[in-house]
């Protein structure tokens, strides 16, 4: 998921999610602005009633929140340039001093990094949108984030590659809600229907090839 731009036009996977998830209840979507950073700071302050786009359940946000069922599994995986694919095949590798890894602030990715990185070189990017650019560019090294997400980078460029055959770790996606058993179990039902129906695994699919 993510904006193009200077215009706020949101698109990707997640997106048609909320369209669909829109139409089922008969309303227009209003799109709030947020960040990693903030996200559960403006989830408690009641901007939103529902956060979609590869968000992680974590025993943390769990304490103040409510999720979904999980609508996908994966985990943290290193992606880099292909040309580095050879030797940066497991953590130990990548966590070394003349290795510059890049990270995304204020969510599970840079928890990961902060918890595991010990000699590498850690560079906290603020956009979304432009971070695998500084791999490409060779201004990074690597970033350690979705497997979801490394699917979709290595799909759209084709000088990334996944670096590790599996994820590092065990994660799984789902939406987040305020803590109202109504609406969770309504989306819950929703995306049942979408999942049995075959519809999330298409919607999923054609967004890898965006």
């Amino acid at each position: 998921t993510y904006t193009s731009g200077t215009e706020f036009s949101p698109s990707g996977i997640d997106i048609d999610m909320a369209d669909s998830l829109a139409r089922s209840l008969g309303v227009e979507i209003q799109w709030v602005r947020t960040s990693w950073p903030e996200l559960m700071n403006d989830l408690l302050a009641g901007k939103f009633d529902i956060a979609m786009g590869g968000i992680s359940r974590t025993l943390k946000r769990q304490r103040q929140a409510l999720f979904s069922m999980p609508y996908h599994v994966g985990g943290k995986m290193p992606i880099g340039r292909c040309s580095d694919k050879a030797r940066l095949t497991s953590l130990a590798q990548i966590d070394q001093p003349d290795i510059r890894v890049i990270v995304n602030p204020g969510g599970t990715n840079q928890k990961y990094v902060q918890e595991h990185i010990r000699q590498a070189k850690i560079r906290v990017f603020d956009d979304n949108r432009k971070i695998f650019d500084e791999i490409l560019a060779d201004r990074a090294d690597v970033m350690i984030t979705d497997a979801v997400e490394v699917s979709l980078q290595t799909t759209r460029h084709p000088a990334l590659c996944a670096l590790t055959s599996e994820p590092l770790t065990y994660q799984d996606k789902a939406y987040l809600m305020p803590r109202d058993l109504i609406w969770q179990n309504y989306v819950n039902t929703w995306l049942e229907q979408e999942i049995a129906s075959g519809r999330y695994t298409k919607r999923f699919e054609d967004g890898l090839q965006r």
